[in-house]
């Protein structure tokens, strides 16, 4: 019995140390070689080619309804949503293709500490260069970025978009790994439940009905905690990674339309 829970009380002390290493999987890339997936891609990257913090459309253009900053998933890079421009630039907004430290050929390791505060300066780098109104748009783990952003009240947010977000990073991993105590041991919890509490922007939350990493009972705590104007879109056949994101499908427009709205009003 001693042998097992030693055992049992190793394997925590591993999950503990390399946790980051379940959280983030990131593809990594040389600065040639993420230009040249730019390139492919017609975007470039922004504010300049040697300290960049994400990419924009080369045709985008200078006069827009608001800035959408996008922050995207726990895996790949920024690279691989290419849907959001196609999708957005087309309503009239200018899109920014936001990318996390140690992601692409960014500098740096992740994590959630690391993550918010650069995404509050790509923020403030994008407010500079493009003015505002800004939007933030959270994939996955980027719900937590951007719950983090507004949680710091260092910038003005016009509305925000969810996708398949979560109440916290700990309720998913205590899901998942709940044999490893993950709700207590976890390091980056991305509390979003008390980072959006004080929120008063439109916010929109889209879900994925078959949703089995983040099942949807986390992103419906979360809907129900928040104080401001809320709308959900909810997608009956979809799971986590197939979300219908053809660029003119009605509920981008929807979307938009509600967080950009004056006096948007919950259903």
């Amino acid at each position: 019995m001693l042998s097992l829970l030693l055992t049992y009380l190793l394997l925590l002390l591993i999950v503990f140390l390399f946790q980051r290493k379940i959280i983030y999987f990131p593809d990594t890339y040389s600065l040639e070689h993420q230009q040249q997936r730019a390139d492919q891609a017609n975007l470039k990257l922004w504010p300049s080619t040697d300290n960049y913090r994400g990419l924009i459309s080369k045709t985008s253009n200078t006069t827009s309804k608001g800035t959408v900053i996008v922050f995207h998933g726990n895996a790949g890079s920024a690279t691989d949503r290419t849907y959001y421009p196609d999708a957005l630039e087309y309503l009239g907004y200018k899109v920014i293709l936001a990318e996390y430290p140690g992601y692409g050929a960014r500098n740096g390791t992740p994590s959630e500490s690391a993550l918010i505060a650069d995404g509050i300066d790509t923020v403030q780098q994008a407010l500079n260069d493009f003015g505002e109104p800004v939007f933030l748009w959270g994939e996955s783990l980027g719900s937590g970025v951007v719950g983090g952003i507004v949680h710091s009240g260092q910038v003005p947010v016009k509305g925000i978009v969810l996708v398949t977000p979560f109440s916290s990073m700990a309720d998913v991993a205590q899901h998942h790994y709940w044999f490893f105590l993950r709700k207590w041991l976890i390091k980056d919890t991305f509390d979003n439940m008390t980072n959006l509490q004080n929120y008063s922007g439109n916010t929109a939350i889209l879900l994925a009905e078959k949703d089995k990493i983040i099942p949807n009972k986390h992103s419906v705590k979360l809907f129900a905690a928040l104080h401001c104007p809320k709308r959900t879109w909810s997608f009956k056949d979809a799971d986590h990674n197939t979300l219908p994101l053809h660029q003119q499908l009605s509920w981008w427009r929807e979307v938009m339309q509600f967080v950009s709205a004056k006096n948007a009003v919950s259903p």
